[in-house]
């Protein structure tokens, strides 16, 4: 890299520029899952808009490789890379809550803990994931499943609208009144078209909630896992509850007896009143034979920051995922054979609810297509240490391929690992085409392209 062009970005750049032989190289380079192991030539930390536009044109100019990380969650690794540039946004953390509108304009680098903690001081909150350290960045644009999708919808249909520096560095406004195509993009097809600065989001009534798990022991797991398809089908939509294969963490919260056990589960959250979550609920939390029951109020931010202590930064990881419309009795079968054989304490499989108002949106009105999709399955492996990558890996991939025969086809973006443009254009569909237009639109040379990328059309 000529150390001209970088001396020259160093003048009119507020934020930190990081090379390999500095100090902060190693930390800096680092991402959420430990397994990812790149080496940029640069790391741009940028301060401030003016910043991102300045790295653009420097990545642009200089055709170097460029990665985009908001918090560096993903599970790929897309967030760095080798040999390049990486435009890092974690300094870029201001938000501003306007209660009267409804309404948070959050900048690209912030964590949904952030978030969380600015819109709970007003009883309200945005849907989001299930992890408070996750970037608000790169669930936003893969789509944003969690806790809150069944009764508010998936965090792309609660965003108004974007900022985002493009390829050739203009800086522009995506919202259904402009640039509405770039805006359709961006609901799910990743960053695949600029860097986004800041979200807006609508808000919602969220503060204490109806939290916690019900864990039954595996030889009831196809009968929780029967009964618990059916009843999340026709639940209310302040109902909300993924079901997860699990070993029961030797945490406080839990008896003595039952830690390191493996079991089956499902983790609810109500956002209606008690006295709904109560009545609701309790046809599941009796079923069977219950080894562990507690389910009860706690405020949205403690919910969502409550796995934070297992899934801290560093560990390895490995997944894979798809959508389904239906689990027969072959897949949950399937299920029960590899979802007993977790290989580490903290590896899992999770199905997560994505129907009621998540289905009210058309698969062709946003990038995500997956509407009619009643589960998005993510297999999980993972375990701090790297002597135990390969046995991580063997079992994930196992168990996917026992389950992707039954699947819809296509997974949830942001549970994906590099897996090729086949299963890219699976996972879009009939919109592969509109969204490989309007990259051509906005990013012709495919600059953009440490994504799940989608290619300019031809």
């Amino acid at each position: 890299m000529p150390a001209l062009s970088v001396e020259q970005l160093r003048s009119s750049f507020r934020g930190e520029l990081i090379q390999p032989a500095d100090a902060a190289y190693e930390s800096a380079r680092k991402v959420y899952n430990g397994m990812i192991d790149k080496r940029p030539h640069l790391i741009a930390r940028c301060a401030d808009v003016a910043d991102v536009i300045a790295a653009v044109e420097f990545g642009r100019e200089n055709n170097l490789l460029t990665a985009i990380r908001g918090g560096g969650h993903n599970g790929a690794g897309l967030g760095t890379c080798d040999d390049g540039l990486v435009i890092d946004l974690s300094r870029m953390r201001g938000i501003r809550v306007n209660p009267a509108a409804r309404a948070v304009r959050v900048e690209a680098g912030c964590v949904w803990g952030d978030v969380d903690h600015a819109t709970h001081a007003f009883g309200m909150a945005t849907p989001c994931g299930f992890i408070s350290t996750t970037g608000v960045a790169g669930l936003t644009l893969g789509g944003g499943i969690g806790y809150l999708t069944r009764r508010f919808g998936l965090t792309i249909d609660n965003l108004l609208a974007v900022d985002m520096v493009l390829a050739d560095s203009r800086f522009v406004t995506a919202s259904t009144e402009e640039n509405a195509d770039l805006f359709w993009a961006v609901r799910g097809g990743g960053g695949n078209f600029g860097v986004v600065t800041s979200f807006e989001f609508r808000l919602h009534s969220v503060n204490t909630v109806h939290f916690g798990p019900t864990f039954w022991p595996l030889d009831e797991a196809a009968t929780v896992l029967r009964a618990w398809r059916d009843f999340i089908r026709e639940a209310p939509e302040e109902i909300n509850g993924f079901f997860a294969f699990l070993v029961i963490p030797p945490a406080p919260m839990f008896p003595e007896a039952l830690h390191m056990k493996k079991v089956c589960g499902v983790v609810w959250c109500c956002t209606g009143s008690a006295e709904q979550a109560e009545e609701c609920l309790r046809p599941m939390r009796t079923l069977g034979h219950p080894v562990f029951d507690h389910v009860g109020p706690a405020p949205f931010p403690v919910v969502q920051s409550l796995f934070d202590p297992l899934f801290v930064p560093g560990l390895q990881w490995y997944w894979r995922a798809d959508n389904f419309t239906d689990l027969s009795e072959e897949a949950i079968a399937r299920h029960v054979e590899h979802g007993s054989r977790l290989p580490t304490m903290l590896s899992t499989m999770h199905l997560y609810p994505v129907n009621g108002a998540a289905q009210r949106v058309g698969r062709n009105d946003t990038a995500y297509s997956f509407r009619e999709a009643l589960f998005a399955e993510v297999i999980v492996g993972v375990d701090p240490d790297p002597a135990n990558r390969e046995t991580i890996t063997a079992w994930c991939k196992d168990y996917w391929d026992a389950l992707h025969p039954y699947s819809a086809g296509g997974a949830y973006v942001n549970f994906m690992m590099e897996e090729g443009q086949d299963r890219v254009r699976a996972t879009y569909r009939d919109n592969y085409d509109r969204l490989a237009a309007i990259k051509k639109k906005y990013d012709p040379n495919n600059y953009f392209r440490v994504n799940q990328n989608i290619r300019p059309a031809e």
